[in-house]
């Protein structure tokens, strides 16, 4: 069970001042300082130091905000395993990136769930960054991410491989061809995800490794929204780097050509990742079944 002061100080933190930290816990403001004060005492560390616009947690505050957010999660997951527990209803909180939010896997998720009732899935976009803070901190079950996993803390379960591709219109006249080169993609107005995207970092490591850079070419748009830049493409506005997976329902219906750049490779796999101790690995076979299955039903 989360404590008052616990509860207290992630108020505080969030809002950044005990008057409406107070406000927001119905207290008064008295009781939420001496609730910080007691867990500074009992702590033994500062947590909190006064700012120009508020209240700004010291290292050690950022280290107890961490695993306060941490013991709220994992007591939320608790309460609602327990009510599941009762009603024999499994629950299931899954973050996925923008990438898989355009492919297959919101698709997947939805049809695994519809095939097994009572299943209830709750879905969070967010980065990858982000994503593996969730699954560190317990607020999701399960991230389901591109890239390799190099935290020891988690296990992860192989979903697809992806990889990838120049996007453009197919009144583009590179459409005609059967593969990009980088001098020809210099030519072309790209648009391309922001730069603290996995696409774009993953592209622009592959320029790096050939001694290119994305200065060199002539990026007129930088957009989060992958269904945004699909849209701009089909209008013929630009060609852009993207996952293969996120363009597949387009490339079967014929609404975009995507291409691959010569000599670079962009592979990548996409990965189920999870806490060592999640205790339904039978949930994470059956996305990747039905994902397959999913997959081998395309044409292009």
């Amino acid at each position: 069970m989360i404590s008052a002061k616990m509860q207290t100080l992630l108020m505080v933190a969030e809002l950044q001042n005990f008057t409406k930290a107070a406000q927001a816990l119905s207290m008064t403001q008295p009781a939420v300082s001496h609730h910080i004060k007691q867990l500074e005492e009992e702590l033994g560390a500062p947590l909190f130091i006064r700012g120009k616009n508020g209240l700004l947690l010291t290292p050690q505050g950022e280290i107890a905000i961490q695993y306060a957010r941490r013991i709220k999660a994992l007591d939320e997951k608790m309460r609602l395993e327990l009510q599941n527990a009762e009603k024999n209803l499994p629950s299931l909180r899954i973050g996925i990136t923008h990438t898989s939010e355009s492919n297959l896997t919101t698709q997947v998720l939805a049809k695994c769930s519809s095939q097994h009732p009572g299943l209830s899935i709750t879905i969070t976009t967010d980065t990858i960054k982000n994503l593996y803070d969730y699954l560190g901190n317990y607020e999701i079950d399960l991230a389901i991410v591109e890239g390799q996993v190099t935290n020891p803390r988690f296990s992860s379960m192989m979903l697809d491989t992806d990889y990838l591709v120049c996007v453009m219109s197919n009144d583009n006249p590179l459409a005609r061809k059967v593969m990009v080169t980088l001098e020809e993609l210099k030519r072309q107005q790209m648009i391309l995800r922001l730069p603290s995207s996995a696409t774009r970092m993953q592209f622009e490591s592959s320029l790096e490794s050939h001694g290119e850079s994305i200065q060199s070419f002539n990026v007129i748009l930088e957009v989060d929204n992958i269904a945004t830049i699909k849209d701009l493409i089909r209008k013929d506005l630009g060609v852009s780097i993207l996952p293969r997976s996120a363009c597949m329902d387009e490339l079967c219906k014929g609404k975009i050509t995507a291409l691959p750049i010569e000599n670079l490779s962009m592979v990548r796999e996409t990965r189920i990742v999870y806490n060592r101790d999640f205790g339904h690995v039978d949930i994470l076979r059956e996305i990747t079944r039905i994902y397959q299955h999913e997959l081998n039903a395309y044409h292009f």
